[in-house]
């Protein structure tokens, strides 16, 4: 740890994991930890579930440090957690969430504050949601200003987002169930038997994994029911070893997303930024270019910064410069 006095601590409290970021008044991490407490793993059910995972991770900062502010985001906000915050509509900025937060006691003095997800509903559509990539999105704007006025976010992984910023507002957003599509495929159809437990070797598994991408982006509307089938038929027919079929599907699902999406959400003159899982973000960077949409940034995990950007716009810490701190 540096000599900086610590001055939050944030939590990113996710559905499978919680992790712990101890910050300065500059919103560097000076300590960070994790646990595998997310809300539906936590070591007891209910309340008193949360406050175990919470000292658990937390307990020694706030031995040294009691008065520290924290602030949550995530899951831990959602009808499941540990207390609801309800969703904010679009547009929604970081000014918004702290307006809209919620806040829990706790038997070791602190209370936390929760942010809200964002919920968009364009008139005539099906509603979204989203629950801790909001954060993100703070975090990345606190990080890149410039994507501000006018930037549209990828965010890959179990439920991908698309997300449109304007004015330092998220004004609209899309979610893919890709990462759980693939999952569900992989581990509960019959497309999964075929698959072998063993990696493919790199070359087969890039090859199988274009070829995916490749049969999304000659798809028309509705193939995909009938194209997930090929991850069998490519495998009975001894076309593709048994250890690549797994990365042909993924080829086909990320490729059909991209598909998707930017046909009606992204803008060519719009800059796209990835934010996630560094692995991921470039598998999903490779696609993009293969269509022609080069991303501007890979951003990696924003939401510490989204966390502090949130509890200076709550007022738990002065932002940086500020003669109040």
């Amino acid at each position: 740890m540096t000599g900086m006095d610590p001055k939050l601590i944030a939590l990113d409290w996710g559905t499978s994991s919680l992790r712990g970021f101890l910050m300065d008044a500059q919103g560097a991490v000076l300590e960070q930890r994790g646990s595998p407490h997310g809300i539906t793993a936590l070591p007891e059910p209910g309340d008193a579930g949360f406050e175990a995972a919470f000292e658990a991770l937390c307990g020694e900062w706030l031995a040294r440090w009691p008065a520290l502010p924290v602030v949550a985001g995530g899951m831990v906000g959602s009808s499941q957690g540990w207390r609801e915050a309800p969703y904010v509509r679009c547009p929604a900025d970081v000014s918004l969430l702290a307006a809209e937060a919620v806040e829990v006691p706790t038997r070791r003095g602190p209370s936390i504050l929760i942010a809200p997800g964002v919920l968009s509903h364009p008139s005539g559509r099906a509603p979204d949601v989203m629950r801790g990539e909001e954060i993100q999105i703070a975090g990345a704007l606190r990080l890149h200003p410039q994507l501000a006025a006018r930037g549209h976010f990828l965010m890959p992984g179990t439920h991908s987002k698309w997300v449109d910023v304007r004015d330092g507002r998220i004004t609209g957003f899309e979610t893919y169930m890709t990462g759980e599509l693939f999952a569900v495929l992989c581990r509960h159809s019959l497309l999964g038997r075929l698959m072998t437990a063993e990696a493919a070797a790199p070359e087969a598994a890039e090859a199988a994994f274009a070829r995916g991408v490749e049969a999304a982006r000659h798809s028309r509307p509705g193939d995909l029911a009938h194209q997930i089938f090929a991850a069998r038929t490519l495998g009975l027919t001894g076309e593709m070893p048994g250890a690549a079929l797994r990365d042909f599907l993924s080829g086909l699902l990320i490729g059909q997303e991209v598909v998707s999406a930017l046909g009606h959400s992204a803008q060519a003159d719009t800059p796209l930024a990835l934010i996630g899982e560094e692995s991921l973000c470039r598998r999903y960077a490779g696609v993009l270019q293969s269509f022609g949409a080069v991303p501007a940034l890979q951003l990696g995990n924003t939401a510490p910064a989204g966390l502090f950007h949130f509890a200076i716009a709550a007022g738990r810490v002065a932002a940086a410069g500020d003669s109040a701190r």
